[in-house]
Order: structure tokens, then sequence, then C-alpha cells
């Protein structure tokens, strides 16, 4: 597995705790940027990370600023992404298991980097359910057919 890792200045430092897991565990990844806690704009981070996930170049993506939010919602514009922001286990588990989700996002403001860890261990360890989950991503996918300008 290949995992496109991103952040702006707010998740500087806890995209560098989950590069540390990521490296632990020997999972190849790539780091997008930021590489310092410089102001910069997240949604340009969260394109790239966001980008090379949707051409296939890496099968998952993490993305982390201040709340984990602007970065979701701007990985999500990209077709074929299905961007989840996780906080706890739980919802990791059942982003990969039911949403199939193939990029999580984090806040290093809402959470610490011990949770952070066992999110990205939750995610990447879940399988994907299929059936009904399937079917709704299915469904899914045809809403961004339909409204997609691409």
């Amino acid at each position: 597995m290949r995992v496109a890792v991103g952040s702006d200045h707010g998740g500087f430092k806890l995209k560098t705790e989950i590069i540390a897991y990521l490296e632990e565990h020997k999972i190849d990844y790539r780091d997008f940027g930021t590489y310092s806690e410089e102001s910069v704009d997240y949604p340009d981070f969260a394109r790239v990370v966001a980008e090379a996930v949707a051409r296939g170049e890496y099968q998952r993506g993490i993305l982390c600023c201040g709340t984990g939010i602007g970065v979701c919602i701007a990985a999500n514009k990209i077709p074929g992404i299905r961007a989840a922001l996780c906080h706890d286990t739980f919802s990791a588990r059942m982003a990969g298991e039911h949403n199939m989700a193939n990029i999580i996002t984090l806040g290093e403001r809402v959470i610490g980097p011990g949770l952070a860890r066992d999110i990205v261990g939750a995610w990447l360890g879940a399988t994907f359910a299929g059936g009904r989950h399937a079917r709704r991503l299915d469904k899914i996918a045809a809403l961004e057919r339909e409204y997609c300008r691409c």
C-alpha cells in the first residue's frame, strides 16, 4: 500500500507524527508538504494529495490541518475521492469498512498524536464490507458523474 500524506501549517506537527507511525509500520508513503509551520493555504495541499490518490498513484491519503475540516472539504471536490474526517477510531474503521474512504483527514487542534496514530491504524486496517455498502458507493459515484463539471 502506498499512502500520500499532506498538511497545511496547522496540521504540520500532527503530520510528522503520522509519518513516524507509517515509517514504524514500514508503510510506503510520500509527503506532499507543507514542510514547515509557515502559513500556507490548505486547499493547495489537499488538492495535490487528492489528485495523486484519484489518479491511482497512491491507494490512500492522509491530510491534516487545524481541524481536519478544511482539507476534507477541499479533497472531496476532486472526482473519485471519498475523504472522511475522523477524530475517533470507530469513525476511522467505519470510513474504511462502510464508505471505502480513500482519504482520511485529521485536526491537529482537535486530537493528540497518540489518538491520531490509533485512528490511522484503525483506518488502514479496515476492510471494505461490500454488500449494501457497495450499492451506496455506486449511488455516490452516480451523483458525482451527474454533477461533476469535469
